[in-house]
């Protein structure tokens, strides 16, 4: 219960923790001052050391030999408080600290930006350093913390080895070409070669980027160890503004061996409510915060998603369904065509929960998607959840080394890169599948903020690459 057996301080998160075995005892806690209300004979300190959502009232009167000192006291300061655990007389607290002593450890000045009253969001992310320090954002970097430990924890209780993806890749995952590059030339001063970069030049002797996607390199794992997951770091050369992009997010990506697209789904299914029922279970003041000042229902709308049915329908059924609806869409449905984010809301109030819509066009999919026996669709699912849409999107991968090799030379994309991928499939290739989730898309859901931004510490955006 202590951390530090020297000064015998105790953490908020204790106090909460053994609340009966201490009231009435003396307490050591250290941390900052949230607000300070001062009074002529007292005062009171909102207390914070970030080890739980709650925060402790700090009471001292003019009792004590350094009450001026106190009161001088300004928000945002750290503090260290001896005082006794008692009962306290006010309903909506359990308890307080009847000071003894407060020390001023680290002073903050007047003008300190994180204040005691209501800061917007686009403030705060100028104050990106500070705004951790607010109700908002201790909830929702808890919540990615221990929605991370959940993802881990999915995997690693069934066997899967942790896979860590290479961030420099010469290997364009998606065939989009929207990779940052990576190089040690002097842009002043680039080499060439018979009219081009010559990158035979550069690091790694070859055109390098940052990468999009661990798949293919986890691909490798899976047919080795059976089971592997990526979580980490990618990157998107996109200029785009929504509030559902960032330039850098964080990707969690199973490959799994001997399995379908059908087993693709169970995995897919069981991986979502486990980890939104973790979350339920281990944060439930974040999570009520979150339903009360974010989005209301938000709390109701999580539960109704571990308790229901994933529907499954093809593309091609996806669109009939919008077609025959009544409902003036803004983008018209058409097959062999991508859906937009309104029809994904259809859908999923269609059949009023989750839905996981397969089999799409082939022209509309990447390459090393497993090609169907009808040569117009392949065996991809997106999983589109209600209030988000699209939350996860997977495959079976084409085994055939015949067909992936067919594909690559259909898009005319360079084969020299992606060698040893193919050569997966003729040395002992099977049936394997996997899924990708963007964390910040799931972050989104799980906590009601609407906006990439505000679930990333310090998002990488264009024309946003401060801290």
């Amino acid at each position: 219960m202590v951390l530090n057996k020297e000064d015998k301080r105790m953490t908020v998160l204790d106090l909460f923790k053994n609340k009966n075995d201490l009231l009435d005892s003396e307490v050591t806690i250290k941390g900052w001052v949230r607000n300070h209300r001062k009074q002529k004979e007292f005062g009171f300190i909102d207390f914070s050391d970030g080890t739980c959502f709650k925060h402790v009232q700090i009471v001292y009167d003019n009792k004590l030999d350094d009450f001026e000192a106190i009161q001088k006291i300004h928000v945002g300061s750290a503090i260290e408080v001896v005082g006794k655990l008692v009962k306290s007389i006010n309903d909506q607290q359990e308890f307080e600290v009847q000071a003894i002593s407060v020390t001023l450890l680290g002073d903050c000045p007047e003008d300190y930006p994180i204040q005691p009253k209501r800061h917007t969001r686009e403030f705060l992310r100028e104050q990106a350093y500070l705004r951790p320090r607010t109700n908002l954002f201790q909830a929702v970097f808890r919540v990615r913390s221990v929605a991370a430990y959940a993802i881990h924890k999915y995997f690693q209780d069934r066997g899967y080895v942790y896979f860590h993806a290479p961030l420099i890749t010469a290997s364009d995952c998606e065939g989009a070409g929207e990779m940052f590059h990576v190089t040690c030339f002097d842009l002043d001063n680039v080499p060439k070669k018979d009219g081009k970069i010559d990158y035979e030049q550069d690091m790694f002797g070859t055109e390098a980027s940052l990468t999009v996607s661990g798949q293919l390199e986890a691909e490798t794992f899976a047919l080795s160890f059976g089971k592997t997951y990526t979580f980490g770091p990618t990157f998107r050369a996109e200029n785009s503004n929504t509030k559902v992009h960032a330039n850098e997010f964080w990707m969690i990506e199973p490959e799994i061996a001997f399995c379908d697209l059908n087993g693709d789904m169970e995995i897919m299914e069981e991986m979502l409510k486990y980890v939104v029922k973790y979350v339920l279970d281990n944060c439930p003041d974040e999570m009520n915060f979150l339903d009360n000042f974010v989005e209301k229902g938000l709390l109701e709308k999580l539960e109704k998603l571990i308790n229901s049915k994933f529907t499954r329908i093809t593309h091609k059924e996806c669109i009939d369904i919008l077609q025959k609806a009544d409902v003036k869409f803004e983008f018209e449905p058409k097959q062999g065509e991508d859906i937009a984010k309104e029809h994904e809301k259809y859908i999923t109030e269609y059949f009023n929960g989750p839905v996981f819509i397969t089999d799409w066009p082939k022209d509309i999919k990447a390459f090393y998607m497993k090609l169907n026996p009808d040569n117009e669709t392949v065996a991809a699912v997106d999983l589109e959840v209600p209030g988000a849409g699209e939350i996860m999107g997977g495959s079976q991968r084409e085994e055939d080394y015949d067909k992936l090799l067919s594909r690559i030379d259909e898009l005319k994309m360079d084969k020299s890169t992606l060698d040893w991928y193919i050569n997966l499939r003729k040395f002992g290739g099977c049936v394997h599948s996997g899924f990708g989730m963007g964390f910040e898309r799931l972050l989104i859901y799980l906590t009601g903020v609407d906006n990439i931004r505000d679930v990333i510490p310090y998002p990488r955006t264009p024309g946003n690459c401060e801290f």
